[in-house]
């Protein structure tokens, strides 16, 4: 307890060191540094404002370049669909007519922006009976012509088909041209005869020594054509023919067997040596014998 007593007296009894006072310069010192970090951090915090406005600058100028960049690589891949498509619909359009052409067909094309979309073809078939009533009028002597405003592959299938030969094909003809080529084969010294449906056909039918025209025909053909033909088969240009040579040849033995019998019978009677009675019977029977012969064109 005595100790403790000592060494608390001891401690008092020691006397406090005073801090000395800072002078005015020491202090204005201080205050300078004081500025000179206040400035600096000032001038730090706006470098730093500075740099995160370029940042966000620089952020929005890349996201713009990426959304451009994005909308472009989109376009062009619209692009290049459309090309590629492009591409297809031609090479596709290009088959087709190379195909309409190899087939002799008669094509169409519809583009839109000009770009093909769609392809139509048509072409004419060829009546079945064709090739015969080639070969019959061959038979007949009759030369066969193709004269078409059908292109000239078309014509020279169809010629090839029904055995025309291919000096007498002309294809991609217009009226004038098969009228004068009717023109021409009539001052060869040919007698020509023409068969056509259509408004181009009108001219050379009416230009043909003979002209026939289809039933199925326009109403144009119709009307220049010397005869028209109801059955849709061509063979009814044989049955036509036949028919007109059978009617000469009936008209030719009705006109012999009148004037025979006038040269042999007027002389007769104008002598006396007849009756009137035989001469009227003898008439009638020959009224009868001409109409009997011409019922045998039925």
């Amino acid at each position: 307890m005595c100790l403790a007593i000592i060494a608390s007296l001891t401690l008092a009894a020691t006397p406090a060191i005073a801090k000395p006072k800072p002078t005015l310069a020491e202090i204005e010192a201080a205050k300078q540094a004081e500025a000179a970090k206040k400035a600096a951090a000032d001038a730090a915090a706006k470098k730093l404002a500075a740099a995160n406005l370029t940042l966000k600058q620089l952020t929005a100028r890349a996201n713009a370049a990426q959304a451009l960049y994005l909308k472009a690589k989109k376009e062009l891949e619209i692009a290049t669909a459309q090309a590629n498509a492009a591409a297809k619909h031609a090479a596709e359009t290009a088959a087709a007519v190379a195909e309409a052409h190899t087939h002799s067909r008669a094509i169409a094309v519809l583009a839109w922006d000009g770009v093909a979309i769609a392809t139509f073809t048509a072409a004419d078939s060829i009546k079945s009976d064709a090739a015969e009533t080639v070969s019959e009028l061959q038979a007949r002597g009759i030369d066969s012509w193709l004269i078409t405003g059908d292109n000239a592959e078309s014509a020279a299938l169809v010629a090839s088909k029904v055995g025309i030969k291919p000096e007498n094909v002309i294809a991609s003809a217009s009226p004038e041209d098969k009228l004068a080529k009717i023109s021409a084969l009539q001052s060869a010294g040919k007698k020509v005869a023409m068969v056509g449906d259509g408004v181009n056909d009108a001219a050379a039918l009416a230009q043909s020594n003979l002209s026939l025209a289809m039933g199925t025909g326009t109403d144009t053909a119709i009307s220049t054509a010397d005869i028209t033909l109801m059955r849709p088969q061509l063979m009814a240009i044989i049955d036509a023919l036949s028919l007109a040579k059978t009617t000469l040849k009936t008209i030719k033995v009705n006109l012999g067997w009148a004037f025979t019998y006038n040269v042999i019978g007027i002389p007769i009677a104008a002598l006396g040596l007849m009756s009137p009675m035989y001469a009227a019977a003898a008439m009638a029977l020959s009224s009868l014998l001409v109409v009997t012969n011409s019922l045998r064109i039925r």
